[in-house]
């Protein structure tokens, strides 16, 4: 799959089967994210990997993350904001939305958490003080689930391309 084929089939993914991911695909992946660029080149990230079914029970608990106790894996995105503290956030995220193409074409779904308490997972995870968690990544096989929120959501479509560029300045449709 090229890259441009894995960002359209590229979808959130809510549920997911049981069967374990290779250690090898998670390598893959982490590669991808280890490949991305930085500013300053200071690849200012470190990624936590969660398979722990307790732990992952544990990130869970916020309210738009319940099925993180069904991902067999959980990467965690932390920031250390000492090495670079205007931009390791961003940087990081730039890490694992790589992730997230590496792992769609690896036959992989993904989702992006936002939705956790950043306290709980730094106590959890022994996230050093330096390193802030900016974000978690849910990681499996998908799996069917009837769920129409997610068929509503899945069939918006996409703005077009002239609806959200415009070029040498800012133009309003």
């Amino acid at each position: 799959m090229n890259v441009f084929d894995a960002i359209r089939a590229r979808k959130s993914v809510r549920a997911y089967d049981s069967r374990p991911i290779p250690r090898e695909t998670i390598d893959k992946i982490l590669e991808s994210g280890r490949l991305a660029p930085s500013a300053m080149n200071y690849q200012p990230w470190h990624f936590v990997v969660v398979t722990d079914p307790k732990k992952r029970e544990v990130l869970s608990e916020s309210r738009y993350a319940k099925f993180l106790v069904e991902s067999p894996v959980v990467i965690v995105g932390c920031a250390n904001t000492k090495k670079s503290p205007k931009w390791s956030p961003v940087d990081v995220t730039i890490a694992m939305q790589q992730m997230v193409l590496a792992a769609t074409a690896e036959g992989l779904g993904t989702c992006w958490i936002g939705s956790f308490s950043e306290d709980r997972v730094r106590t959890l995870l022994e996230v050093p003080e330096e390193y802030n968690v900016v974000a978690m990544l849910a990681v499996g096989y998908p799996r069917e689930k009837l769920d129409l929120g997610a068929k509503l959501l899945r069939s918006r479509n996409r703005k077009e391309l002239s609806e959200i560029t415009s070029h040498e300045k800012f133009q309003r449709r």
